[in-house]
């Protein structure tokens, strides 16, 4: 795989992986929705090479329009990814509400993608909680032992 991923991805290797068809790969490179960042066309009979970036992505918008999002919402999405938050998108956890709202944890924050990515969420790890907590009982523990 690491070979594969260095020489890149042909168009229709990244078909068969993401399991789109080409008219929609073709369509989505020329609409910009997914470029190939390797090798991109350059008039008829150049080959498109992805990178495995790339294929994530194509990947990821597959995932999308499978759980009922227009390709114009997933379009939207992916350019708030990638403009507004600045995120790779393997790095990224989606939650598809329904068709109406994609919602990104990035930065340990919420954000709704088809809104501009508004935020709608702090997440508030609960593992500081925890530590804080653990730490407030043996201070506490400790004044208890000295004052008796």
């Amino acid at each position: 795989m690491q070979e594969l991923s260095i020489q890149g991805f042909s168009g229709p290797t990244v078909c068969r992986i993401a399991g789109v068809t080409y008219r929609q790969l073709d369509y989505w490179a020329r609409t910009n929705l997914v470029t190939p960042s390797l090798v991109a066309a350059k008039g008829s009979g150049t080959k498109r090479s992805y990178s495995y970036g790339d294929l994530i992505e194509v990947k990821v918008i597959k995932s999308m329009l499978d759980a009922g999002l227009s390709l114009t919402r997933a379009r939207q999405a992916v350019e708030c990814l990638r403009t507004d938050l600045g995120a790779n998108l393997a790095s990224v956890s989606l939650v598809l509400t329904g068709t109406t709202s994609v919602l990104a944890h990035s930065n340990g924050e919420v954000v709704d993608l088809l809104r501009g990515g508004q935020g709608v969420f702090n997440i508030m790890p609960l593992a500081s909680v925890v530590a804080e907590l653990d730490s407030t009982i043996a201070t506490v523990a400790a004044e208890d032992r000295q004052s008796a």
